[in-house]
């Protein structure tokens, strides 16, 4: 059972491996590399999302119990991470946002759309594309009020006010083409308009190029990260990110909430994708933390083939194979 499970995975993961190569050993430049990104993230999948937005089964409402059971991970993850950082290695309170950023922020389009489309399919998209729906909202500012809040208490200034955080953060959501995407395919579910075949082509043929070159474009990215210094709080922040942050998310989905067994697995399978990029990102702004967040994204993305796979073995096991 296991191994038809890696079967399953292993060509996400070798997709990311080729694409790790192709930068390592300069096949491609580094411009080809961020010319695919920007392709990905600003094209291709936007348009998946919206492709698949317009298309899903949404009538059972709006799905409170689902996006409670992840960010109630979400929210166990972050804080056990930050105090790992700020208690166990007596870093500072912008270190420590770190932390909970890296143990809690998951790669939800990268490797979670591959990831679950090859598990299970169509059917797994909807569940996984509510949470992305205010998953990156969410995150983006609650990054940015820790990180700013976290920045006036290491320099013993005043805290900017909480109105001009959410407003700088709103700023740059509406802005991100994943947030646009999203509130575009929910204006044009109202509408009640169907597109027209051609423009469905035009819209799956793109769609179609979104998860392979995001696997690619992700493994180009990870040549930058590797393994620096600081390895221990890395590693402890991949094992809360990859270990406890799913169990949290299992336990509340199976039994706190009662999900439905797909959208249970579906939460769990994100929640135990990858450290995503962000973490890094935020730790360039802010000047701390970059090793420990390249460090945890590298080791959860190198470890993700064996650990995702045992969670799509357990899922399996709990709910039965006709899961699938």
């Amino acid at each position: 059972m296991l191994g038809q499970t890696l079967t399953i995975v292993a060509p996400v993961f070798i997709l990311i491996g080729i694409g790790y190569a192709l930068a390592k050993f300069q096949v491609l430049r580094q411009s080809a590399s961020e010319a695919l990104g920007q392709f990905v993230f600003v094209v291709a999948i936007p348009v998946l999302l919206f492709r698949t937005l317009i298309g899903a089964d949404l009538s059972s409402g709006v799905p409170f119990s689902l996006w409670a059971s992840y960010f109630l991970g979400v929210g166990v993850a972050w804080t056990l991470g930050a105090l790992v950082i700020r208690k166990g290695f007596a870093r500072d309170a912008r270190a420590g946002a770190i932390g909970g950023i890296s143990a809690a922020f998951a790669n939800t389009i990268m490797v979670g759309l591959p990831l679950v489309f090859a598990v299970y399919g169509e059917d797994g998209l909807v569940p996984l594309l509510l949470i992305i729906s205010i998953h990156l909202a969410v995150m983006t500012i609650l990054m940015a009020v820790a990180m700013e809040r976290a920045a006036a208490l290491d320099s013993g200034t005043a805290s900017p006010p909480l109105a001009d955080l959410l407003k700088g953060a709103a700023r740059n959501l509406v802005r991100n083409p994943l947030i646009l995407a999203i509130v575009i395919a929910f204006a044009w579910r109202q509408t009640g308009l169907e597109i027209p075949e051609i423009g469905m082509d035009v819209l799956n043929r793109i769609a179609a190029t979104a998860l392979p070159l995001a696997l690619l474009s992700l493994g180009m990215s990870l040549v930058q990260y590797g393994i620096r210094g600081n390895v221990l709080p890395g590693f402890l922040l991949a094992a809360v990110k990859i270990l406890i942050m799913p169990v949290v998310v299992f336990v509340a989905g199976a039994f706190v909430f009662q999900l439905p067994p797909l959208w249970t697995s579906v939460a769990t399978l994100t929640a135990s994708c990858p450290t995503g990029a962000n973490a890094y990102i935020f730790a360039n702004r802010y000047g701390t933390g970059h090793a420990m967040s390249a460090n945890a994204i590298t080791v959860t993305t190198l470890s993700a083939i064996v650990t995702t796979s045992l969670w799509i073995w357990f899922l399996d096991m709990w709910f039965g194979a006709g899961l699938r």
